[in-house]
């Protein structure tokens, strides 16, 4: 990845053009690696894309050029696993064996898709609360900010998000699980 300095420096500080060409550039290596990372093809794109959309809303917090290959390689790896990161993060307490083992017979493919119907079960309001957290890994003072709300109901709202998505995953026999 051979992006010059300059370019690299006017895209931290928000020139937009340089942040443009940064991207485009970028675009053929973020491609490769999460064509490289991810086990369903189908998901390079959209992986590859929200790469592109952290890095455009993050680059100011690439320490430097150096250093920028292996944020992006950690970003994408992120992205390929952001249905079982998500799953970790929203359900750390597993009732009972049997729950573990049922999810651990999911495919990549059917928990990706059951996790996706999950967030898509959530109101408005609640997905991108979780969203935030968990996708765009804001911290709850940032997404108190953008949201216009204090940390307490940023909490209660992520708390609600998360308790509804485990809902939606709960082995009931009334979840959209696809292999259940």
């Amino acid at each position: 990845m051979l992006i010059p300095q300059p370019l690299f420096t006017a895209a931290q500080a928000g020139d937009p053009r340089s942040l443009e060409l940064l991207l485009r550039d970028l675009t053929p290596n973020i491609r490769r690696y999460a064509a490289y990372k991810c086990q369903a093809s189908t998901a390079v794109d959209d992986v590859v894309q929200e790469a592109l959309i952290v890095l455009h809303r993050r680059v100011h917090t690439v320490r430097s050029l150096a250093t920028l290959g292996a944020w992006l390689a950690t970003i994408v790896a992120r992205l390929c696993l952001l249905p079982a990161l998500l799953f970790i993060k929203g359900v750390d307490d597993l009732r009972s064996i049997e729950d573990s083992l049922r999810f651990s017979r999911l495919s990549t493919h059917d928990l990706r898709i059951d996790l996706v119907r999950a967030l898509e079960s959530l109101s408005e309001p609640d997905r991108q609360i979780v969203l935030l957290r968990d996708f765009e890994e804001l911290t709850i003072a940032e997404i108190a900010d953008v949201l216009g709300l204090t940390r307490a109901a940023t909490k209660s709202r992520l708390h609600r998000a998360r308790t509804l998505m485990r809902e939606f995953l709960a082995p009931d026999g009334e979840t959209g699980l696809a292999s259940a």
